[in-house]
């Protein structure tokens, strides 16, 4: 079968490769569609340490079931799927208690087993045993179900966050995250929605989803004085810090109001993760700090009720459909910043 693989940081070609047998139990899907996100770009410039190439990475997956495992009895063959990457153990205190997300021994498709920018995907029975393996909804594209993994991460910080009515929310990064988040929030009831970024390009690009506040991000902060403006001089009641800098988190406590909760989740560098807060106005203000990246099955499913829906436009997202040979065409776009979501068809 033909595959896009990860051969060594910023270089990937497409290659022949062996078709995947279907194992016992599990699945084996024809991928139709696969989103490349964020955590792909990073494996894509700096490698993985759980990555060893020669490695078919990609893990918003959406496809066919086109064979079907001894002993699985959930999917039949023309079943039309969408999968999610994490593959929980099941048997720690966490999973036992139905919070998945923190699971210790969790794994991944596209890490421990090959993942979907390819022609085929072998779905294996561990990443079946909790429903992370999610039917499409009738009318869904499989390039809409394809990115419903990112949006599941979004709704569980929201949950944690318990944004609702009368809240007043920040998103300080303009990407396909961030904009997942404008969407969240107002499907959660959120009164003020307000989006911060750096680039006018990506700001125009969030135009789309209609927040209330596009910001621009400048050098002397100024951009923090008209947070606090456009709330009235409270400050906002949830910021969600969905960019990898440190400067974002610092000014996200000067933006809080009090008793504010902060979304951590921007992954930062490694070589930059270490943070100064100033732990008063923390304390003093009563903020809240969550720390949030990964979600349980469930939130898949919230995910494609809400794309099946229309409260979370898909399609919106979708700078970028292109074939899997034009791979570097859509990376290519997604460094420039012109692209929000790029999705490949193998």
């Amino acid at each position: 079968m033909k595959a896009l693989v990860f051969l060594e940081p910023e270089k990937m070609e497409i290659r022949d490769v062996p078709l995947p047998k279907c194992p016992p139990g599990g699945l084996l899907i024809e991928v139709k569609a696969c989103g490349f996100c964020g955590s792909d770009m990073r494996t894509y410039k700096s490698g993985h340490r759980r990555v060893t190439p020669p490695w078919i990475i990609g893990h918003e997956v959406a496809g066919v079931v086109r064979e079907v495992g001894d002993g699985q009895n959930r999917f039949k063959e023309g079943d039309r799927v969408a999968v999610s990457p994490p593959v929980y153990c099941g048997k720690c205190w966490y999973c036992r208690r139905g919070i998945f997300y923190l699971c210790i021994n969790q794994r991944e498709l596209a890490q421990h087993w090959p993942g979907g920018f390819a022609e085929f995907q072998a779905i294996p029975p561990e990443a079946l045993a909790f429903g992370n393996v999610a039917s499409i909804p009738e009318g869904l594209s499989f390039e809409e179900a394809a990115i419903s993994e990112p949006a599941g991460s979004v709704i569980n910080s929201q949950e944690m966050a318990d944004v609702g009515l009368e809240d007043t929310v920040v998103v300080i990064g303009a990407g396909p995250i961030g904009c997942f988040h404008v969407e969240t929030a107002r499907a959660r009831g959120s009164a003020l929605v307000m989006v911060v970024d750096v680039l006018e390009e990506r700001l125009e690009l969030a135009r789309r989803f209609n927040p209330d506040h596009l910001v621009k991000s400048k050098p002397d902060s100024s951009h923090v004085e008209k947070i606090i403006e456009l709330t009235n001089d409270m400050g906002a009641s949830v910021i969600v810090v969905a960019c990898p800098a440190p400067e974002a988190q610092q000014e996200a406590l000067r933006m809080a109001a009090k008793g504010g909760r902060i979304i951590l989740f921007g992954g930062l560098p490694k070589d930059k993760s270490e943070v100064a807060l100033d732990a008063n106005i923390i304390h003093y203000e009563g903020l809240h700090l969550i720390g949030a990246t990964s979600f349980s099955p469930k939130h898949q499913e919230i995910a494609l009720s809400l794309i099946s829906s229309g409260r979370i436009h898909a399609s919106e997202y979708i700078t970028h459909d292109l074939p899997l040979e034009r791979f570097q065409e859509g990376i290519d776009a997604l460094l420039a910043g012109t692209a929000l979501k790029v999705v490949f068809r193998p």
